[in-house]
């Protein structure tokens, strides 16, 4: 029997993680941790990326990351989350693994996510970003007649419950309040990448954005994008992208 198969698609540091644990909390999901980074990291080489511990068990090529998904999907639904980028475009040619998605995006305000990446790596490149392929990506799958969702980082922040709730009541989730008050250990398969997500390894749940964090991540990019000016452009860049596909969110 084939079961669902849930994609989040996001672009770093976009609270991704947090949602992942969200879903890994509910205890009704085979959950994955970014299957194909290995595609583009380790098999395609496009650049190295730090902090990640290749595990040696792993598949690393597209087709080899794509039929592991479907196998653990005949014996129950499984969610993944993963990066646009790293699959754009060419899972658009692979249409009977898309007719096996159900497709939501999660898009953070890059004024926060670029500095938040460029400190755990400042080789960051435009691709990495990540805003610029999830446009593509959503953009690619409305034109070939497909339903992704949306869901944005802010409005998740500010209440979980709804918001969450809602995006799963679309996609035929029942709700699972339990899912928001974390108490499982961190996952197992976190510590590839554990540089990357401390501070969700170590949290028992989403805590609300306020103004004042609001003001600060302005400040703190002004601050940042004054010692490295090449950030400024990245924002202009990839803040329309993020404007854009914010527009379609999902409204509880």
């Amino acid at each position: 029997m084939s079961h669902p198969v849930i994609a989040l698609w996001s672009h770093p540091r976009s609270m991704s993680t947090a949602m992942e644990r969200i879903m890994r909390e509910r205890g009704d999901l085979d959950c994955l941790h970014e299957p194909f980074m290995y595609d583009y990291y380790v098999h395609r080489q496009v650049r190295v990326m730090p902090h990640f511990e290749v595990q040696p068990n792993h598949p690393v090529s597209y087709p080899e990351i794509r039929d592991m998904i479907l196998a653990r999907a005949e014996t129950g639904p499984v969610f993944f989350k993963d990066m646009s980028y790293y699959v754009m475009p060419h899972i658009m040619e692979d249409t009977a693994f898309l007719d096996r998605l159900t497709n939501v995006f999660l898009v953070r305000d890059p004024v926060a996510s670029i500095p938040s990446y460029y400190k755990l790596d400042p080789e960051l490149t435009r691709e990495e970003i990540g805003l610029e392929a999830q446009a593509m990506h959503f953009d690619a799958l409305v034109a070939a007649g497909r339903s992704p969702l949306v869901i944005v980082s802010e409005d998740v922040r500010a209440d979980p419950q709804r918001v969450i709730g809602a995006l799963w009541a679309q996609i035929g989730l029942p709700h699972v309040a339990a899912a928001f008050d974390w108490q499982n250990a961190a996952p197992k398969d976190w510590a590839q990448v554990g540089g990357w997500h401390a501070d969700v390894s170590s949290a028992s749940g989403i805590r609300p954005l306020t103004d004042a964090e609001r003001a600060e991540q302005e400040r703190k990019f002004d601050a940042l994008a004054a010692k490295v000016p090449h950030l400024r452009g990245e924002l202009d860049h990839h803040r329309p992208f993020y404007t854009r596909l914010a527009a379609a969110a999902l409204k509880p």
